[in-house]
């Protein structure tokens, strides 16, 4: 118990270093390829680097740091081959965690659905003060929208399988430009509220893979 206990500090401390960092790589404060050095992140957070490498560990699990052999800890390169990748999984795992989602929600799914889906409407999708990437405020929102149509299927294993993607599916949209001004995203994300809601699962899992499909498009141009 006592071990549990002095274990408590290092693992609060692990978890805020991870969040500055995951935080600071979404901002773009380190560059695609760039170096995560123990030693300069410790003396910046003002912690061990037993913590440091812990929350580096973390990053890498989440898919926004590489660790290269022999070579420490990166920023994951900006490639293409890459995002296709990130979106492939997404294309052929979230639609039928969505089916199941539809098949098993309940009433309280539906409204967490209408609830996400309303905020995500409602949130400016770019503020000047940010630039040309989607707002942070609608980031979040449509990361909140995404996960509340998956959670009826009440598996927390999927659950956390889409965390991982989303997070590295989003990094990616920060690197990119937006290539696609003209793609109608209300319309797509109110299509996906309206199917679940309806509990079409098959024209619901074919929306949303259609949906990542453009998502995948406008990362690589193609």
């Amino acid at each position: 118990m006592a071990q549990r206990l002095n274990d408590a500090p290092k693992r609060m401390l692990t978890e805020q270093v991870f969040a500055d960092l995951r935080d600071a790589i979404m901002r773009g404060e380190f560059t695609p390829g760039q170096a995560l050095k123990p030693q300069e992140l410790a003396t910046k957070h003002g912690v061990s680097l037993v913590v440091v490498r812990e929350a580096l560990v973390r990053a890498v699990g989440e898919g926004i740091a590489d660790r290269l052999p022999n070579r420490g800890f990166a920023v994951p390169e900006f490639s293409d081959q890459r995002w296709q990748e990130i979106a492939e999984a997404r294309r052929t795992i979230e639609p039928e965690v969505l089916r199941m989602a539809i098949e098993r929600g309940d009433l309280d799914w539906e409204a967490r659905v209408r609830a996400a889906h309303h905020r995500l409407s409602r949130t400016p999708m770019h503020v000047p003060e940010e630039g040309e990437h989607f707002s942070e405020a609608w980031s979040r929102a449509h990361r909140d929208f995404h996960r509340a149509l998956l959670e009826g299927c009440g598996n927390a294993v999927l659950l956390d399988t889409f965390d991982r993607m989303w997070v590295a599916s989003e990094l990616a949209r920060r690197w990119s430009l937006n290539r696609n001004p003209l793609r109608d995203l209300v319309a797509e994300h109110r299509r996906l509220e309206e199917l679940a809601l309806a509990r079409d699962a098959d024209a619901a899992g074919q929306a949303l893979c259609e949906h990542l499909t453009l998502t995948a498009a406008g990362l690589t141009g193609d």
